[in-house]
This record gives C-alpha cells, structure tokens and sequence, in this order.
C-alpha cells in the first residue's frame, strides 16, 4: 500500500494522539479565528490531517465540514497525506533544473522507492518537489528538514539520506 494515497480512519491513530487532538480542539472552541492554529497543532500531534481529522475538527469546533476542508487545502503547510519524520525538498526551479535537478530527483525515487509527493514506507522520508527554494547560486539544491545541501550530485546522495536514518 502506498502510503500517501489511503484514506486514514480515526482507528490509525492512538488513542493518546485523538485525545490530544480533542484538547487542542477543546482550547480553541468559540474562540474567532480558531481554525488555523487549532489545524497547525493538530497536524503537529497526529502528523497530517485526513478527512477523518478534519471531521473531528470540524465537530468539535462545530463549523461545516467544508470550511476545514478550504483551508487545509488552500495553505501548503497543511497535509492531507503522511508526510515523513525528514521532508526531503527538492527545488525544480530554472537554476536547479538546468544543473541538473531532476537527476536528483530521479535517484531520491529510486533510492527511497517512492515518488514525488510520497513518504517511504518506513514513514522515514517524505519527498517533495518545489518550484524555488531561493538558493539558485547553490543549484541544484534540496532541503531536509532544515538543512540545506548544495551542488548536488546524484552519486552524493546515499551519504547524505543516510545521516537521516
């Protein structure tokens, strides 16, 4: 099963996670403008926000179901689907792609066995593709978690994944 295309149910995640869930929705209920910092800690405990999620936000904030799903939707930082313990972003961008990013990206898919837009299967690595990450003198350049790696090359790869394991 590829993990960035199932539809989650409340049962995947622990009880411990719902629970705080329920707490940070409990905090911010009736409160004006509650929606986004109750979805960015939420998404902060159980790790992305799959409908079931959303349902539950949006009952215990008690808001149409649509309005969270507009904003999660609408804000890139929200996910619908696992996102890896390291995000791996890739940047696509004009000075990236001319140096030769989509190489990079290529050898992450095989290398991690799953393709843009996925996690592994593991839950160890998510991978993503940006249009600009603002390095274009270092092209081509990808980013994990907050790190920054420069002049890549594909051969380079393997040592830099596997300081993340």
């Amino acid at each position: 099963m590829e993990m960035g295309c199932h539809l989650a149910r409340e049962e995947e995640f622990s009880p411990d996670d719902l629970e705080k869930a329920d707490e940070i929705i409990k905090e911010y209920r009736g409160k004006p403008g509650a929606l986004i910092p109750v979805l960015e800690k939420v998404q902060g405990v159980v790790g992305y926000l799959p409908e079931s999620i959303q349902r539950r936000v949006a009952r215990g904030l008690d808001i149409p179901l649509a309005q969270v799903y507009g904003v999660v939707t609408f804000y890139s930082f929200f996910t619908m689907t696992p996102r890896g313990k390291h995000q791996i972003r890739v940047c696509l961008g004009t000075a990236c792609h001319v140096k030769g990013a989509q190489k990079v990206v290529d050898q992450l898919e095989r290398e991690l066995k799953c393709k843009v837009g996925e996690c592994t299967e593991d839950g160890k690595f998510g991978l993503e593709a940006v249009r600009c990450l603002g390095c274009c003198a270092l092209a081509p350049v990808m980013i994990v978690d907050e790190d920054v790696h420069k002049e890549l090359k594909a051969s380079r790869l393997s040592k830099i994944i596997k300081a993340y394991e």
